[in-house]
């Protein structure tokens, strides 16, 4: 896995997910995009689902 994301990396791609990104992949996702562009998102998620309960297994 790690191999595979160095090589997207790479390329220029990042990580994605159809439904949003999980545990196993958040090392990757935070490499990939840095903290000043995670935090807004986390911001984003937490004026929609302030609770939390949506997507609860996932880091946004």
């Amino acid at each position: 896995m790690k191999e595979l994301y160095a090589e997207a990396k790479r390329l220029c791609g990042q990580v994605a997910g159809e439904h949003g990104i999980g545990y196993s992949k958040r090392e990757y996702l935070r490499e990939s995009l840095g903290k000043d562009l995670i935090e807004p998102m986390r911001g984003i998620k937490a004026v929609f689902d302030p609770n939390m309960v949506l997507n609860p297994d996932k880091i946004f």
